[in-house]
């Protein structure tokens, strides 16, 4: 088994500090493998994917995708919007975080919503069960997607940090053209 190498940085956001993991490696660089709203990279790893977990990680002064997490707390949501991320799972769940990504800042879907997004009406579980296993939270914004009922459902970094990012989006997502 060849040895995988990650670094990761800290930055700080509005709701916490912000902790990104990525590839490094012959044309892996700055791949984000984890993300999410902690100081402790070690509350990241686990969520990567077995085929992609790091063997090692280091920590890193600056990496350049924290520009784009700075550019989207300062106003600029759309910055997230191409930073390429690898995760890994079944077909479903991989197709339904690259759905994710489509769904526009300020605008919300419902799990409900977002199966149908995804191509499966029924499967809600299976679309709710795709943003908690999501690994890399911000630029897969599955904090973007509701409780069908309306309230905010679930987030792993908590509610307060999802009610943060949806009123952020809110106030600074582009003006939709009728």
């Amino acid at each position: 088994m060849t040895a995988r190498a990650a670094r990761y940085a800290t930055v700080p956001t509005p709701p916490g500090p912000f902790t990104v993991v990525v590839a490094d490696g012959p044309g892996d660089d700055d791949v984000v493998l984890a993300s999410g709203w902690t100081d402790d990279v070690a509350e990241l790893l686990p969520v990567v994917h077995r085929s992609l977990r790091p063997t090692w990680v280091e920590r890193a002064d600056d990496l350049p995708v924290l520009e784009a997490v700075e550019a989207f707390f300062a106003g600029d949501v759309a910055a997230i919007d191409d930073v390429p991320v690898r995760q890994r799972s079944g077909p479903f769940l991989e197709d339904a975080w690259t759905v994710l990504r489509s769904v526009p800042p300020g605008e919300p879907d419902t799990y409900t919503s977002f199966a149908a997004r995804c191509g499966r009406p029924t499967a809600v579980r299976a679309a709710a069960s795709a943003c908690a296993r999501n690994a890399a939270a911000l630029f897969v914004p599955c904090h973007r997607v509701l409780a069908s009922s309306g309230g905010l459902g679930g987030f792993r970094w908590g509610t307060a940090v999802k009610r943060e990012l949806l009123d952020h989006e809110a106030r600074h997502a582009p003006l939709a053209v009728a």
